[in-house]
């Protein structure tokens, strides 16, 4: 009985986790195009249009990150069967964790910051916030990455 189950899981898991890899490629174009725009009407100083982009910019950027972080990250450093590959996924899951991890606490903390109208009446470090968390971006998407081909091998 307890074969079967570990069966099942890892069936399970082997159907859920291109699906989740696939919303979380398809979640960071989101982002990044959001990203872009906040950045090009942040820089043209476009002043009426920041603060909703900004909010809507948070709220994806969240979801994005809490998918890539809760639902992928979990799933690949998860894997139970023992093996090659599911050894060779923690792995990598154990090496990208700490730096993963910074890059959701970066994304957190710029949306503590931004996330409400309220919050966005001063934008004046919007500009070397953009930049930092851009700089974080770039990181977790070379990390996802890591850990998307660690799973898809």
């Amino acid at each position: 009985m307890n074969a079967q189950v570990d069966a099942g899981a890892d069936l399970l898991h082997s159907k859920a986790l291109p699906h989740l890899i696939a919303k979380l490629l398809r979640e960071r174009q989101q982002v990044l195009v959001l990203f872009h725009r906040l950045v090009e009407h942040q820089s043209r100083q476009d002043g009426k249009a920041v603060p909703p982009l900004v909010q809507e910019f948070c709220e994806m950027l969240m979801d994005y990150v809490a998918l890539g972080h809760f639902e992928v990250y979990e799933r690949i450093a998860e894997c139970a069967d023992g093996g090659a590959d599911c050894q060779r996924q923690q792995r990598v899951a154990s090496e990208c964790h700490g730096r993963l991890s910074a890059t959701t606490q970066a994304a957190v903390t710029f949306n503590d910051r931004y996330d409400s109208a309220e919050r966005c009446r001063d934008l004046t470090r919007l500009s070397q916030d953009l930049s930092i968390l851009g700089e974080q971006l770039a990181e977790r998407i070379e990390l996802e990455d890591r850990l998307i081909g660690a799973a898809s091998l």
